[in-house]
């Protein structure tokens, strides 16, 4: 059985941080579903900019859009409407056969709308109405101004794939508001044992920036070296299973067990940016230590290879919780504030994601004025 596989068995769901069109008439999809027991799709601007920008897939398709006289926001909303239908279909199986539990598809609403409750709300609703898949979810950044709209949205019966988490004080913000939803959408007399949401908790960038700090600090020398030697490229991971223990405490608490009642689920967290961004560092560092009970890893296409050519399949997210929770506190004794981290990871990741997001629409604009007629 395939290493990726086995992750089911220790109760983790394998998602594929990556979507292109001809891995979805050409067979690579449905082989990642039957061979390694793929559940689900996760997309984002960067994806969506890679998949189009960089391919000719999408060029057929293009100019069908341009001889309908389509502008350049028509286009790009044809263009993944399209994709993540299909993708959908493909999962379709998978989420009947667990009654609604796995098989599903995000779509991020426009990066530009990021502390925009309002704007959120209506693109949100509308690209779930477009999708009209029950194994949809729509990508909301867990900003600020997120919150409110997550908790609408999913007290309106839309499925909320919350991005761009890195703090865990956030993390617990998110965890109310899908709480608060349900409540509110119980409350209305309406069911909920249908609605779906997951928490992504970003890694590999919490290191990247963490990193670089305690090697200023390491080599500055004196009494903080030594720690800062021995937190480097622990952080993430350390937030992470942090993280996992809040979802323990909230998911077993007895709010969330009054609404048990009634049919709802936990929302999984999902662990995302799991790609290994320094070269020193297993290309499986984002995956091993955090495999457990209802949570997912959506990982791109090299991680996916790479974990099944030499992953370790075991259950290991609430191993050493204490002292990964002792790594967090004596980051603070080096001199580093991770509120203030994670804060700016939020920042810099709306502003990723809006860079590609707008590269692509110039990329298409001009490929619409190009087409032929």
């Amino acid at each position: 059985m395939s290493n990726l596989k086995r992750l089911q068995e220790f109760g983790q769901s394998v998602y594929m941080d990556e979507i292109r069109r001809s891995w979805l008439s050409d067979g690579t999809l449905q082989t990642l579903i039957d061979d390694d027991g793929l559940r689900g799709v996760t997309s984002n601007p960067a994806i969506f900019q890679k998949a189009i920008g960089e391919s000719d897939d999408y060029d057929d398709a293009v100019e069908d859009l341009a001889r309908r006289g389509a502008d350049v926001s028509q286009a790009y909303e044809e263009l993944v409407i399209s994709d993540i239908r299909d993708a959908c279909d493909m999962f379709r199986p998978v989420y009947d056969a667990s009654d609604g539990r796995y098989g599903y598809v995000s779509l991020e609403v426009s990066p530009h709308l990021a502390h925009d409750t309002d704007g959120t709300m209506r693109e949100a609703r509308h690209l779930w109405q477009r999708l009209d898949r029950p194994n949809a979810f729509i990508k909301v950044p867990g900003t600020r101004e997120g919150l409110p709209a997550i908790r609408r949205l999913l007290s309106e019966g839309i499925n909320v794939n919350i991005t761009l988490l890195f703090g865990l004080g956030r993390y617990r913000d998110v965890t109310e508001a899908y709480l608060g939803g349900l409540e509110d959408r119980l409350a209305a007399g309406e069911p909920i044992e249908r609605v779906a949401s997951v928490a992504s908790f970003f890694l590999s960038r919490i290191d990247v920036k963490v990193d670089a700090m305690l090697e200023k600090i390491a080599g500055q020398g004196g009494p903080r070296a030594a720690t800062a030697r021995d937190l480097h490229g622990e952080i993430a991971v350390a937030s992470a299973k942090q993280a996992y223990a809040i979802y323990q405490e909230v998911f077993s608490g007895e709010r969330y067990r009054a609404l048990e009642k009634h049919g709802a689920r936990t929302q999984r967290v999902l662990w995302a940016s799991t790609s290994t961004k320094n070269p020193d560092y297993s290309d499986v560092k984002y995956v091993e230590p955090l495999i457990g009970p209802d949570t997912i890893n959506t990982m791109p296409r090299e991680t996916l290879d790479a974990y099944r050519d030499h992953g370790k399949p075991s259950e290991r997210v609430t191993d050493d919780q204490q002292a990964y929770g002792e790594k967090l506190r004596k980051l603070g004794e080096v001199g580093i504030d991770l509120g203030e981290i994670t804060q700016a990871l939020e920042d810099e990741g709306v502003d990723k994601f809006i860079k590609p997001f707008d590269q692509l629409m110039h990329t298409l604009e001009d490929a619409l004025s190009k087409a032929p007629a």
